[in-house]
Protein backbone atom coordinates (compact mmCIF):
# COMPACT_ATOMS: atom_id res chain seq x y z
CA UNK A 1 0.00 0.00 0.00
CA UNK A 2 2.84 2.43 0.76
CA UNK A 3 4.22 1.83 -2.73
CA UNK A 4 0.96 3.05 -4.28
CA UNK A 5 1.07 6.26 -2.23
CA UNK A 6 4.71 6.83 -3.05
CA UNK A 7 4.01 6.42 -6.76
CA UNK A 8 1.02 8.76 -6.53
CA UNK A 9 3.06 11.36 -4.65
CA UNK A 10 5.86 11.16 -7.23
CA UNK A 11 3.41 11.58 -10.10
CA UNK A 12 1.78 14.56 -8.40
CA UNK A 13 5.16 16.18 -7.74
CA UNK A 14 6.20 15.75 -11.39
CA UNK A 15 2.90 17.21 -12.59
CA UNK A 16 3.22 20.25 -10.34
CA UNK A 17 6.81 20.80 -11.43
CA UNK A 18 5.80 20.66 -15.09
CA UNK A 19 2.97 23.13 -14.51
CA UNK A 20 5.23 25.55 -12.64
CA UNK A 21 7.79 25.42 -15.43
CA UNK A 22 5.12 26.15 -18.03
CA UNK A 23 3.81 29.17 -16.12
CA UNK A 24 7.29 30.62 -15.73
CA UNK A 25 8.03 30.20 -19.42
CA UNK A 26 4.73 31.89 -20.34
CA UNK A 27 5.43 34.83 -18.02
CA UNK A 28 8.90 35.32 -19.46
CA UNK A 29 7.67 35.06 -23.03
CA UNK A 30 5.08 37.84 -22.75
CA UNK A 31 6.41 41.14 -24.14
CA UNK A 32 7.12 43.84 -21.57
CA UNK A 33 7.57 47.61 -21.68
CA UNK A 34 8.93 50.27 -19.33
CA UNK A 35 6.18 52.13 -17.51
CA UNK A 36 7.06 55.35 -15.69
CA UNK A 37 5.27 56.78 -12.69
CA UNK A 38 3.47 53.68 -11.44
CA UNK A 39 5.86 52.09 -8.94
CA UNK A 40 5.77 52.52 -5.20
CA UNK A 41 8.80 53.90 -3.35
CA UNK A 42 11.62 51.37 -3.39
CA UNK A 43 9.86 49.06 -5.84
CA UNK A 44 11.01 50.46 -9.19
CA UNK A 45 13.00 48.39 -11.67
CA UNK A 46 15.31 51.23 -12.74
CA UNK A 47 15.87 54.88 -13.80
CA UNK A 48 15.04 56.72 -10.58
CA UNK A 49 17.03 59.82 -11.40
CA UNK A 50 20.47 61.26 -10.71
CA UNK A 51 22.35 59.88 -7.75
CA UNK A 52 20.54 56.54 -7.71
CA UNK A 53 22.02 53.15 -8.44
CA UNK A 54 18.90 51.84 -10.17
CA UNK A 55 16.45 49.19 -8.99
CA UNK A 56 14.59 49.81 -5.73
CA UNK A 57 15.84 53.40 -5.43
CA UNK A 58 12.66 55.42 -5.99
CA UNK A 59 12.14 57.59 -2.91
CA UNK A 60 8.48 58.43 -3.53
CA UNK A 61 5.38 56.57 -4.69
CA UNK A 62 4.56 57.10 -8.38
CA UNK A 63 7.87 58.88 -9.04
CA UNK A 64 7.86 60.09 -12.65
CA UNK A 65 11.49 59.22 -13.39
CA UNK A 66 11.26 55.64 -12.08
CA UNK A 67 9.93 52.76 -14.15
CA UNK A 68 8.83 49.14 -13.79
CA UNK A 69 8.35 46.52 -16.48
CA UNK A 70 4.70 45.80 -17.23
CA UNK A 71 2.92 43.75 -19.88
CA UNK A 72 3.15 45.52 -23.23
CA UNK A 73 0.09 47.64 -23.94
CA UNK A 74 -0.99 48.05 -20.30
CA UNK A 75 1.16 50.95 -19.08
CA UNK A 76 -1.07 53.86 -20.06
CA UNK A 77 -4.12 52.12 -18.55
CA UNK A 78 -2.58 51.89 -15.06
CA UNK A 79 -4.24 54.56 -12.93
CA UNK A 80 -2.46 56.04 -9.91
CA UNK A 81 -3.36 58.93 -7.57
CA UNK A 82 -1.10 61.08 -9.78
CA UNK A 83 -2.67 60.06 -13.10
CA UNK A 84 -1.90 57.28 -15.56
CA UNK A 85 1.31 55.42 -16.30
CA UNK A 86 3.54 56.84 -19.03
CA UNK A 87 5.81 55.31 -21.65
CA UNK A 88 8.19 58.25 -21.20
CA UNK A 89 9.90 59.74 -18.18
CA UNK A 90 7.90 62.40 -16.38
CA UNK A 91 9.68 65.34 -14.72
Amino acid sequence: MNTKYAALAATLALSLTALAGTASAADQASPKEKCYGVSLAGQNDCAAGPGTSCAATAVADYQGDAWVLVDKGTCTTIKTPKGFGSLTEQK
